[in-house]
């Protein structure tokens, strides 16, 4: 278990994150003409990502990735490099198409629970002080990814606790709460 990289972020433990913090920017791994993103508040719900579909830094099991309001999220240098993982997912990943590095992830349907939410790497800015992640979700998908052994899944929960990172195989509790709240409303079965 000691050779499995959570990630790089929280493998030394999780630094907390600076009250009042007002963002920073991201930029990408690539050597020159960096993709930059510049981020104009802090960002909610961090956490470490164990799906087959966010952006890991490479050796790591986890990705690490929060959000931010769509509209505090601009790219101000060197777009032309970006491009859409998966045209099809609900998710519209936005990627340096040189190094691979997610910049954000936008979502584009107004009817999806987390429209007006951008998702961010956090690790990618030089500022410190982001909201820290907070627990692990989809962990068990460590798996599909190749990022741990089902005989190692024990100790990989095991030290996202003893970080401080509850582990979840689907998202935290209240974000499937926001989920299930924005269904029911837009099914009727809650009133706005």
């Amino acid at each position: 278990m000691s050779t499995l990289t959570i990630h790089p972020s929280v493998d030394a433990g999780v630094r907390k994150g600076t009250p009042g913090f007002t963002g920073g920017t991201l930029h990408c791994q690539c050597k020159s003409d960096k993709v930059e993103v510049r981020v104009e508040s802090n960002v909610a719900h961090n956490h470490v990502c164990g799906c087959t579909k966010c952006w890991k830094p490479a050796g790591s099991a986890f990705a690490m990735i929060a959000v931010a309001p769509r509209d505090k999220v601009t790219v101000t240098a060197h777009a032309e490099k970006l491009q859409i993982v998966d045209e099809n997912a609900a998710i519209q990943r936005h990627a340096c198409k040189g190094c691979g590095a997610h910049m954000y992830c936008r979502i584009e349907n107004r009817d999806h629970p987390f429209y007006g939410l951008d998702f961010i790497h956090v690790e990618l800015s030089d500022e410190s002080g982001w909201e820290e992640p907070r627990f692990a979700a989809y962990v068990s998908s460590v798996i599909e990814g190749g990022g741990a052994k089902p005989e190692q899944m024990d100790g990989v929960r095991a030290r996202l606790t003893e970080l401080g990172l509850p582990p979840y195989d689907a998202l935290n509790p209240p974000l499937m709460d926001a989920i299930a709240t924005h269904i029911a409303k837009r099914n009727g079965v809650l009133k706005s």
